[in-house]
């Protein structure tokens, strides 16, 4: 599950997944969009694997979309064909997928890490809306993702300005979940990913996708919502582990092993 331009590495329950174009900060082309959409997929059909960590190799997460190329018509910026399907792949997977970001994520990359259900930044990470800079307008994703963090007015200043947003900004206004030490991030995230492999499985898929939608919908709808993920966790084996667990005053196994 490995290619030259993204490395798939398996530990246990876990999968590390980096991109790896260090030369050029990670930057999207056409061979690291194809990596990306043929192995989102693969992860996500993989039943051994429930957390995903989300890294770049090299001095930073990611510099956005390659545009070293032919810039009157990057095939990276075929939005649809080129980022839409790991993006939405990310967004529907089962599985929790964090963000670790050290240097910059900027552009499609901002997205990219966003996108993540969690953010762990390094304190001199930053989130970069470098698209003003070349006269195009945020994509990927990233003026729904801006929006639903920062508010309109905060949101548009930092596009229109470009902004750079530091760790301790995302951190304040909730794109970050938690800001550590550089020296810190990767034992840090890899901590907090083992830390959440305690809680039950079909919940937690359950618990992405009730947030992931219920913003979107009325109060009515939501705990409607909820009804139809919590009738059938209450037939499960994780919920009958649970209740066994919490009776017996011990740590829940749910791998049932």
């Amino acid at each position: 599950m490995s290619d030259d331009v993204l490395l798939i590495e398996k530990q246990g329950q876990i999968a590390l997944v980096t991109l790896n174009r260090p030369d050029r900060l990670n930057a999207f082309n056409p061979q690291l969009c194809k990596a990306m959409r043929d192995n989102v997929g693969r992860i996500n059909d993989d039943d051994d694997i429930r957390i995903v960590i989300l890294k770049g190799a090299g001095r930073g997460f990611c510099a956005g979309a390659d545009i070293s190329g032919d810039p009157a018509d990057p095939a990276s910026f075929h939005l649809d064909i080129e980022y839409k399907p790991f993006l939405s792949g990310i967004e529907h997977s089962d599985k929790i997928w964090i963000a670790q970001v050290h240097g910059a994520a900027a552009g499609v990359g901002a997205a990219v890490a966003m996108n993540c259900d969690l953010v762990v930044m390094a304190e001199d990470a930053y989130i970069y809306m470098a698209f003003a800079a070349i006269g195009l307008v945020p994509d990927g994703g990233n003026t729904q993702l801006l929006l639903q963090h920062m508010g309109y007015h905060r949101a548009l200043e930092a596009v229109l300005e470009g902004r750079k947003l530091p760790a301790a900004e995302c951190l304040a206004c909730g794109i970050a979940n938690k800001v550590v030490a550089q020296e810190q991030l990767e034992a840090a995230t890899h901590e907090w990913a083992q830390k959440l492999l305690a809680t039950a499985p079909l919940a937690m898929a359950g618990c992405k996708r009730l947030l992931r939608s219920v913003g979107s919908m009325s109060f009515g709808d939501a705990i409607t919502r909820e009804g139809i993920e919590q009738t059938p966790l209450i037939k499960s084996q994780d919920f009958k582990e649970g209740v066994n667990a919490f009776m017996e005053k011990r740590t829940p196994n749910w791998n049932g092993k």
